[in-house]
């Protein structure tokens, strides 16, 4: 279980490491939020969510889907929350802001769930 866990974490941190480089070097205007922080909210929030449901899977292995819904409206609560002040303040995104934040949210995500979906299928 502990060796998944870091087998994940440390994927993430690969994904973080080259697509925050990526998109760093490719972003060529100045974003109204931390292009770093979204990437770090979204690592740590991977693994946490990952590392619950490996733990909810061992104790109650019938219950980890749910457990993994429910993480994801959390992660998407606490997104809103963290990055109010600086994301969903300002109403008119460029195009460039929009993409700094969707790459990173879909990228986590596609990782996390296939991460979740073969832990579940193993059990």
């Amino acid at each position: 279980m502990i060796k998944r866990i870091l087998i994940v974490a440390a994927i993430l941190l690969v994904l973080f490491l080259i697509a925050f480089n990526i998109q760093n070097y490719l972003t060529t205007e100045t974003l109204s939020f931390s292009l770093l922080s979204v990437y770090l909210f979204h690592l740590i929030a991977a693994i946490i969510v990952y590392a619950t449901v490996e733990f909810v899977a061992e104790k109650l292995p019938n219950q980890a889907g749910y457990a993994y819904l429910t993480l994801m409206f959390f992660k998407i609560g606490a997104f809103v929350l963290i990055f109010q002040s600086s994301v969903f303040v300002n109403d008119n995104l460029t195009q460039m802001e929009r993409i700094g934040l969707v790459i990173p949210l879909f990228l986590f995500l596609i990782t996390e769930a296939i991460a979740v979906s073969k832990l579940l299928n193993s059990k």
